[in-house]
């Protein structure tokens, strides 16, 4: 037996809302078989006729793998210290020095 609906897949909300928001009900057999699979991070070989959902079974996966791995890379990034504490002093284009002055001889 296969999901019945697109929660039942085990996809993030933000895509269960888009799916929602889109107007799909149900997932075709082709994604509710391939889905899970897709997620779990198997490789997958299908066939579906032409309308059958192929897209978005394989879309959705990746959308929702690109979405946790963009969180957790937000999550592992540390906030920028600038200021003569930390040898940087921003954007301002004068190459890390502070005030923007050149070397003096």
């Amino acid at each position: 037996m296969y999901p019945k609906s697109f929660s039942e897949l085990e996809l993030i909300q933000p895509i269960l809302d888009a799916v929602q928001i889109q107007g799909y009900t149900e997932p075709t057999e082709i994604q509710a078989r391939s889905i899970p699979v897709l997620l779990s991070g198997r490789d997958l070989m299908a066939t579906a006729q032409t309308g059958g959902g192929k897209t978005a079974a394989f879309v959705l996966p990746l959308l929702q793998q690109l979405a946790i791995s963009i969180a957790q890379d937000s999550a592992m990034e540390k906030p920028a210290t600038v200021g003569p504490e930390s040898g940087r002093y921003g954007d301002s284009g004068n190459n890390g020095r502070p005030n923007g002055r050149g070397q003096h001889s």
